[in-house]
């Protein structure tokens, strides 16, 4: 499945998830911590579950927030931003076999830069091949 193939694809979508964690190389990052936000798009075949109106055809979007997201976010520190949106990858795609492909947006709103910025963060996209890797 190349990277086309997946964007076009039926997918669970997580936007405008926030967190307070402890992920970063600095010092006052590891004591303080920070807002930390998360998207994630979870690629599935959502056929089933659109005909059966069942969520056993499908994957529960809460639990990848609950039992994935929020753990990592909230969890261990990671002192780079590529790593927590790697794990929050490779967690999805190992602990729910259906999904085909996650992308995952880590960012930092409270960032020191001379200049404004939304936030500065990491966009990264795993298929299941790369878990088997």
């Amino acid at each position: 499945m190349d990277d086309e193939e997946i964007v076009k694809g039926d997918k669970l979508i997580l936007r405008g998830l926030m967190f307070h964690g402890f992920h970063g190389v600095k010092p006052e990052e590891r004591k303080l911590g920070q807002k930390f936000l998360v998207e994630v798009d979870a690629w599935l075949d959502l056929r089933a579950a659109g005909k059966s109106d069942n969520l056993v055809d499908s994957v529960s979007y809460t639990d990848i927030y609950r039992r994935i997201v929020k753990d990592i976010m909230e969890g261990p520190p990671q002192n780079l931003l590529e790593s927590v949106a790697h794990l929050i990858a490779s967690t999805t795609l190992t602990k729910f076999p259906q999904i085909s492909a996650v992308r995952v947006k880590v960012g930092k709103p409270h960032v020191s830069v001379p200049g404004p910025v939304d936030y500065l963060g990491v966009e990264i996209l795993r298929k299941r091949s790369d878990v088997q890797q």
